[in-house]
């Protein structure tokens, strides 16, 4: 993910979803373990419901849809 894209995925987590950064950062460390990605350790952790992780899959569609348009 670009760096531009990253930060405002964070903004999307805290602001949209209300995720704590203490939670962003769990992942952070996760995610710097394992490459696994990001919303998969949200919702396996239960950080996020069902619906919250579409909400995330949506979000990053349209982000990567409009950077590769």
């Amino acid at each position: 993910m670009k760096p531009a894209i990253y930060a405002k995925f964070i903004q999307f987590l805290t602001e949209e979803l209300a995720l704590s950064n203490d939670s962003i950062d769990i992942v952070q460390r996760s995610v710097g373990n394992h490459p696994v990605p990001i919303p998969m350790i949200l919702w396996q952790y239960g950080l996020v419901t069902l619906e919250e992780l579409d909400r995330i899959y949506d979000w990053l569609h349209s982000k990567t849809k409009l950077d590769l348009g």
